[in-house]
């Protein structure tokens, strides 16, 4: 997956975790609604809903609680929060390639400054099951989203080029790092994934800071 790097201010995570899980409504309105993959991440587990902000080698749902404070030279400044995000999914596959590419965008609509680094969790909804993506191993770059500023992660798929059905993707969730509330999004990818032996998620996302192809 090519990704485009976009430079924010350097800082360290802040710590906490919020309890509950959330999805969006039709009307883009947060729902408490309960995840079991927002539980087994919040107690360390690797279920795809849980973001993170540590490295490579584990899948996107692992958890940190080991995250610390920030300072903008204007004091603390608190992580980003779900309910302070608008995060939105875009298709940015160039033709050509032999995987897809879709990046989700993250909007600090809270009124100020906030902290966000490492990798999100991100599962993909299909008529199989749930699928959760892996961790690209691109290193975590800290930063600090000011209101209004945008960050973006990339999301690589294998096209289904096999010419067969394959599995159906009806949905994407999505966990800011370090939090446990989800937001449903419809997914704007591909139709479909090819089916694999099942040795492995196919599905790879990048850490907060990168941004799918043309993104």
């Amino acid at each position: 997956m090519r990704v485009h790097k976009l430079t924010f201010t350097a800082l360290a995570v802040v710590a906490g975790l919020s309890l509950t899980a959330c999805q969006n409504g039709d009307d883009g309105t947060a729902q408490s609604a309960p995840s079991s993959a927002a539980t087994a991440s919040s107690s360390g587990g690797s279920s795809g809903t849980g973001g993170s902000d540590q490295g490579a080698g584990k899948s996107s749902g692992g958890q940190d609680t080991d995250a610390g404070s920030a300072s903008n030279g204007n004091g603390k400044v608190g992580k980003c929060r779900t309910d302070e995000l608008e995060i939105t999914a875009k298709e940015r596959t160039i033709g050509g390639d032999t995987d897809g590419t879709v990046a989700v965008e993250l909007k600090n609509t809270g009124g100020q400054a906030c902290a966000i680094s490492g990798y999100a969790g991100v599962d993909l909804k299909t008529s199989a099951g749930p699928l959760s993506a892996k961790r690209s191993g691109e290193p975590v770059v800290p930063g600090v989203l000011k209101d209004g500023e945008t960050v973006a992660f990339g999301i690589s798929y294998p096209l289904n080029t096999s010419g067969g059905s394959g599995v159906r993707v009806t949905g994407l969730l999505v966990t800011p790092p370090n939090e446990t509330r989800t937001v449903a999004l419809d997914w704007p990818g591909g139709a479909t994934l090819p089916v694999t032996d099942g040795s492995g998620s196919p599905v790879k996302v990048g850490p907060i800071g990168s941004a799918g192809q043309g993104g």
